[in-house]
């Protein structure tokens, strides 16, 4: 079992940067792929961001201004987000795993973490 913590979220203005962290339990957590999801009110939840030992990739609509990263002796994923869009605000997520195996599909993901609010006003 995976136990995922997000933090980081709040109300920032146009143009501002927010970094959401996620703390994972876990010996093997450098094993595990990670994921950065977003769910706006009425929308289906989208893929941000994916992070494995093998690489990992971006949505279209994030790339050049959000990075994610991860700290394996902290058991820890980031995801940096800059030049931050009022379309950007959502509950974001983040998943793991096990397996290993990045992916952009959340059904590939076992394991979620509550989320954490990230609001953008214009």
């Amino acid at each position: 079992q995976v136990q995922l913590v997000e933090s980081g979220g709040g109300l920032v203005q146009a143009g501002g940067s927010l970094r959401l962290s996620c703390a994972a339990s876990g010996r093997t957590f450098s094993n595990y792929a990670m994921g950065w999801f977003r769910q706006a009110p009425g929308k289906e939840r989208e893929f941000v961001a994916a992070v494995s030992w093998s690489g990992g990739g971006y949505a279209d609509s994030v790339k050049g201004r959000f990075t994610i990263s991860r700290d394996n002796a902290k058991n820890t994923v980031y995801l940096q987000m800059n030049s931050l869009k009022p379309e950007d605000t959502a509950v974001y997520y983040c998943a793991a795993d096990t397996r290993g195996r990045s992916s952009s599909s959340p059904t590939m993901y076992a394991y979620w973490g509550q989320g954490t609010q990230v609001t953008v006003s214009s």
